[in-house]
């Protein structure tokens, strides 16, 4: 049996676990069919781990007892067909730094609001006084810190890929904010495989360990009824708080855990809007039952600072207000962002089109959007849904000309928002990438 573990993709996952992999003493090897970034060539070399870029050599990486894969790269890829064929175990880093793990995990995965209620349950944990670590999709790699660090908790947000490749791991506390049809791309466009994939965040739980989910959520309602759930289950609602859980009733956010109850106003709530409220409901329970106090809730859920990139309020230009909401990679997200303004709005949308069912926002679009300018490689499917539905539809394929043109067709008083739908791929490196770029762009208007 080999002792050899091969790394597909050198980012910030893949690098981080080829250092805890070299920490326990594997022959590691990483491979990267792109460029890998000059910051993770240099920890390569620092740490003497061969590498190589791309390309993928076949013959070195069939040599693996075990491949840890990027949740970038797609189950459809040739290279990883080849390992499962030959029956070599791929896994995800979360998965391999998990078995090294000793720390208590609180995982976060959802169609929507993961980051913000990731950040939010790690604001809380470390307002609290805990030793905690961020990680998964946020944050410094989960291997990195594993390897390198000594945390008695982790937050870890997880996005589906990331649960794909998961086995053997266990959240002590798994939190399904909801699910709504997102990169069907990856999952044969079956919704139902990717149901099953966020799923995973409570395999192998235990009644010691705890589920909070959304329980008005009709997928979640369903799935529900298909399976029995191990872990304790802490469901929240826009409604009475039930006995373990949480609700809001009369603009009153309540918690109820083990007979102790703890409540607040939503309007003291930092993160405003109604889906913030189920991201302070699901972190909030998160922390009562790792027995964090009441106050530190209260304090925590009323001094939080939102998530760059998402409904981030950024700027007014002429009374003009930009709001960068890039994260929104995705209809569902955008919906979220639509719904919570109330001013005429000037859409930037565009990108990387994931199978995106336009008919979603079409009521809100036509109450709210007053035009829309798209910003891609190509515009077609949003020209052609949106065409007679909003007066103004502009195509850019710059981010500079997108925000030029949004600042003349909107006025004083009026919203220009960034929410794209779609992911960055086709003129970004990633979401961030584009969500600095418009910022830079507003602030040379």
């Amino acid at each position: 049996m080999s002792d050899r573990i091969v790394i597909l993709g050198a980012g910030e996952s893949g690098v981080g676990s080829a250092i805890l992999a070299q920490k326990k003493g594997f022959d590691v090897w990483v491979s990267d069919a792109g460029t890998i970034k000059p910051k993770y060539k240099e920890v390569l070399s620092n740490y003497a781990i061969p590498f190589e870029e791309g390309k993928h050599t076949e013959d070195e990486i069939l040599k693996a007892a075990e491949v840890i894969k990027s949740p970038g790269i797609p189950e459809k890829a040739a290279m990883v067909k080849k390992l499962h064929e030959v029956g070599i175990p791929v896994i995800s880093e979360i998965e391999f730094a998990g078995r090294y793990c000793k720390a208590k995990t609180i995982c976060v995965t959802g169609s929507n609001g993961k980051t913000t209620t990731t950040m939010l349950t790690y604001h809380l944990l470390k307002n609290a006084g805990l030793n905690v670590g961020l990680a998964g999709n946020v944050g410094q790699s989960f291997a990195w810190q594993v390897a390198k660090k000594d945390f008695d908790y982790y937050v870890i947000e997880l996005s589906s890929f990331q649960l794909d490749g998961m086995y053997e791991f266990k959240a002590d506390v798994a939190i399904l904010l909801n699910i709504t049809p997102d990169h069907l791309d990856r999952y044969e466009y079956k919704f139902q495989n990717y149901v099953d994939s966020k799923f995973r965040i409570i395999q192998n739980q235990t009644e010691a360990d705890f589920f909070i989910y959304w329980s008005e959520d009709p997928i979640i309602q369903e799935e529900l009824k298909k399976r029995t759930v191990g872990a304790t289950c802490m469901p929240f609602a826009f409604a009475e708080a039930p006995e373990n859980g949480a609700g809001i009733e009369n603009d009153t956010l309540t918690i109820n855990w083990n007979k102790n109850t703890f409540s607040m106003s939503i309007f003291d709530i930092a993160l405003q809007g109604k889906h913030n409220a189920y991201n302070s409901m699901a972190a909030g329970l998160a922390g009562k039952v790792l027995n964090i106090r009441n106050e530190k809730i209260r304090e925590s859920l009323s001094d939080f600072r939102g998530v760059e990139h998402r409904l981030e309020r950024f700027l007014k230009v002429h009374g003009i207000e930009f709001i960068n909401d890039s994260k929104a990679t995705n209809v569902n997200s955008t919906w979220y962002a639509l719904e919570s303004i109330s001013r005429p709005i000037v859409w930037i949308v565009g990108g990387v089109d994931k199978g995106n069912d336009y008919r979603e926002l079409e009521s809100l679009v036509r109450e709210k959007v007053k035009a829309i300018v798209c910003l891609g490689k190509d515009n077609k499917k949003i020209v052609d849904f949106f065409s007679g539905k909003v007066s103004d539809i502009i195509e850019t394929d710059d981010i500079k000309d997108a925000v030029r043109a949004s600042y003349y067709l909107a006025k004083d008083g009026e919203v220009v928002l960034l929410s794209p739908a779609c992911a960055s791929f086709d003129l970004f490196e990633s979401y961030e990438d584009r969500g600095r770029q418009f910022k830079m762009a507003v602030r040379e208007l």
